[in-house]
């Protein structure tokens, strides 16, 4: 199985790359973040023409997560167990959604996530972050524990490590590097059991997923680690090759982010 994760950065404005992708790439099961759609607006039709089952949960013109597969989605599962609200009226936001993709001893569980971003370090929604994070990290510590494969993906908004920036003089002052942020992430792999399976085969430092539009930083090779494939016990025994597609990051109308690759062996191989 070809798994990927990919903060799309509007799925309305990135379905041709999307379509194209997922082609030229043979990949069986996409974790889709940011596709800043409501479901009546997400293009369920054209990935479905492509050969994907699909399940999205998108609220507004912002946030919005999906799970793509072409081996099977069952068990869709929206949001988690005490995931905090935000907003006025508090509202809980489309950035968690939960699949089994596969099928029989090959299955997998598979939580697409779009972690909030915390702004600055003082800001209200830093609290949020944090506060969703552990939310997270308690139903983690859970799905760790079952021997189905499980693994949390997306756009983690924290870069764990000093070489996953270009500067930390430049980031020293802002949200991502912080170690609060950082703490809040090592927990899922040292209190859930989590292992960032990408790493291994994509070690860095210079190795980014994420590049800001402005100030060319694509460009100049000024770049993020935040998005990540963390996975359980059962699901890190199976990958036998991670990826980051910097290709997909070049062109007219890329996303700021590149698709994670893991490619996974079938359970018992």
């Amino acid at each position: 199985m070809r798994l990927a994760t990919w903060n799309v950065n509007s799925i309305r404005s990135r379905i041709d790359r999307v379509e194209s992708w997922l082609t030229r790439n043979e990949v069986d099961v996409l974790a889709l973040q940011e596709s800043k759609a409501k479901d009546s607006q997400f293009p369920y039709e054209r990935l479905r023409d492509a050969g994907y089952d699909v399940a999205h949960h998108g609220l507004n013109q912002w946030n919005g997560v999906a799970i793509l597969s072409r081996v099977g989605l069952t068990d869709v599962e929206v949001g988690f167990p005490g995931v905090p609200a935000w907003g006025e009226p508090p509202q809980i936001e489309a950035r968690a959604i939960g699949a089994t993709v596969g099928a029989g001893e090959d299955a997998v569980r598979l939580w697409s996530l779009y972690v909030p971003n915390g702004r600055h370090l003082n800001d209200p929604h830093m609290d949020y972050k944090i506060a969703w994070l552990s939310a997270l990290k308690n139903e983690a510590s859970r799905w760790a524990a079952d021997p189905l494969p499980v693994a949390l993906c997306g756009d983690w908004n924290i870069a764990p490590r000093d070489e996953d920036v270009w500067s930390m003089e430049f980031y020293a002052d802002k949200s991502h590097v912080s170690p609060r942020e950082r703490a809040a992430y090592g927990a899922f792999l040292t209190e859930a059991g989590l292992v960032d399976v990408v790493r291994p085969h994509a070690p860095g430092p210079g190795v980014y997923t994420y590049w800001d539009y402005q100030q060319l930083r694509f460009a100049k090779r000024q770049g993020m680690r935040i998005d990540f494939i963390l996975g359980s016990a059962p699901f890190a025994a199976r990958v036998h090759g991670a990826a980051i597609d910097r290709e997909e990051r070049k062109g007219k109308g890329a996303s700021d982010h590149a698709p994670v690759v893991v490619e996974l062996s079938g359970a018992g191989r």
